[in-house]
């Protein structure tokens, strides 16, 4: 699981994302899909554990899970309970969470659907997954979309998936020059979903700018 890159920039990150304007809409979003805490939640990839201390505070009983230990310091920092695991190997049982949620994930592992497969085993049956993630259209190594402003320009590439270090989409200064991506055109992510075992039931394309950057969706096993 590829979110070790971050170690080494996990104060910019928390300070230019996880905390930034661009934060709040997809938060907003993920509240909304989850709605009011009942029970055990599970934060697949917490990062600085910004996004976590939120879902805390809504009343679930969060546990977070993240590779990167220099991100994991600041979650602690926060006072929250966290572990550094793989997201594709996880150390719980089966049906252990009543709900689980991960956010901006699935360009940054390596194998998502080793993820998704892990998420579906600790979900209790019928449990919401959330999930929020870039819009795999408008964001990746075929499209030059600095910070979402403004119109996407897309270059070629789009079909290509995998991990990528350098592209024509990337910016020089931004976070996919610090640590790479993973790119999944979007059939193939929507699909992974359903290989896991998920049923789809909530699909959004987030609508707070001109083109989407985001996308929120809800799922049950």
């Amino acid at each position: 699981m590829s979110q070790a890159r971050y170690d080494g920039f996990a104060d910019w990150y928390e300070r230019v994302f996880a905390t930034s304007e661009l934060a709040h809409e997809p938060r907003d979003a993920a509240f909304r899909l989850l709605g009011e805490g009942a029970g055990r939640l599970l934060d697949v990839g917490c990062g600085t554990g910004a996004h976590t201390a939120a879902f805390a505070e809504r009343g679930w009983q969060v546990l977070g899970v993240d590779i990167s230990s220099d991100q994991l310091r600041l979650a602690r920092d926060r006072g929250l309970e966290v572990i550094q695991a793989d997201a594709a190997e996880l150390s719980f049982d089966d049906a252990s969470f009543d709900a689980v949620v991960s956010m901006w994930t699935h360009t940054d592992v390596d194998d998502f659907s080793a993820l998704l497969r892990e998420v579906a085993r600790v979900l209790r049956p019928g449990g919401p997954f959330v999930y929020i993630g870039g819009h795999p259209c408008f964001v990746g190594p075929h499209s030059r979309f600095i910070e979402a402003k403004g119109v996407p320009t897309l270059l070629q590439g789009y079909w290509k998936q995998g991990r990528y270090d350098d592209a024509p989409g990337i910016s020089p200064t931004g976070l996919r020059a610090k640590v790479g991506a993973v790119h999944l055109p979007l059939g193939l992510f929507v699909q992974s979903f359903v290989d896991a075992g998920f049923r789809l039931e909530r699909f959004e394309e987030l609508r707070t700018r001109e083109y989407p950057y985001t996308v929120a969706l809800r799922c049950r096993r």
